[in-house]
């Protein structure tokens, strides 16, 4: 059997509040998510959207179930082996950028291999060819701040794609945007994914966003539909 790019087992979350009252984020979700495919989840601010991807990249643990990435069950891994798989096998897209405004543009793009102690021309070349795919090649050596909103989402889907991930999650990439930039920045990074062959989970609250990926599931109080 081919391990599918991400699969939940009846994945549940749910916190604790200050008085001990129990706030389910996610009931039990169980979903196969098969490598190349894109996937949009959409929903209302606070229906489960970003806990459901956070349980998907190892951030948050899960109240039960199992989650597995390329066949390996996220729970059987140690520490130092979770931030290996997140650092080798997951990119990760936030709304908010997280690029730091004290570097340039390549070099907010070459983070993740500085971090991963890789310092061959190899990276270089690969982000160049990245930033170029995106129309950012000849602003490679500006710092961030000079940059749009919608230039430094396109930085960021850069960063994330770095290092070749066979998963790339995106959480509200476009949340910041306008909505012509938000939909180049979706096309792109639809393209780019699709031609780097990773298989994309975003989630989304606008339905037309949604609507570019092969599937879109929606998610309501922390239950998923799959219809």
């Amino acid at each position: 059997m081919v391990a599918t790019a991400l699969a939940f087992n009846r994945v549940s979350k749910t916190y604790r509040s200050s008085a001990g009252t129990s706030l389910p984020a996610l009931h039990p979700t169980s979903f196969d998510i098969h490598h190349g495919a894109s996937i949009a989840i959409i929903g209302r601010s606070g229906s489960g959207k970003s806990t459901l991807l956070h349980l998907a990249a190892g951030i948050d643990t899960p109240s039960s179930g199992e989650i597995h990435i390329d066949g390996r069950s996220l729970a059987s891994l140690t520490d130092r082996q979770l931030t290996a798989l997140r650092r080798d096998t997951i990119g990760i897209v936030f709304q908010f950028f997280h690029l730091l405004p004290h570097l340039s543009v390549e070099e907010n793009v070459w983070l993740p291999a500085l971090i991963a102690g890789e310092t061959s021309s190899s990276v270089q070349v690969r982000t160049l060819e990245l930033l170029d795919r995106v129309g950012l090649r000849s602003r490679a050596g500006d710092r961030i701040d000079k940059l749009s909103g919608g230039e430094q989402q396109r930085v960021a889907i850069c960063r994330a794609l770095l290092r070749k991930p066979r998963l790339l999650l995106a959480d509200e990439p476009t949340g910041n945007l306008d909505d012509e930039n938000s939909r180049t920045v979706m096309d792109g990074m639809l393209e780019l994914a699709r031609d780097e062959g990773s298989t994309l989970l975003y989630v989304t609250h606008s339905s037309e966003l949604a609507a570019l990926a092969d599937q879109t599931w929606t998610l309501h109080s922390g239950r998923l539909d799959r219809e």
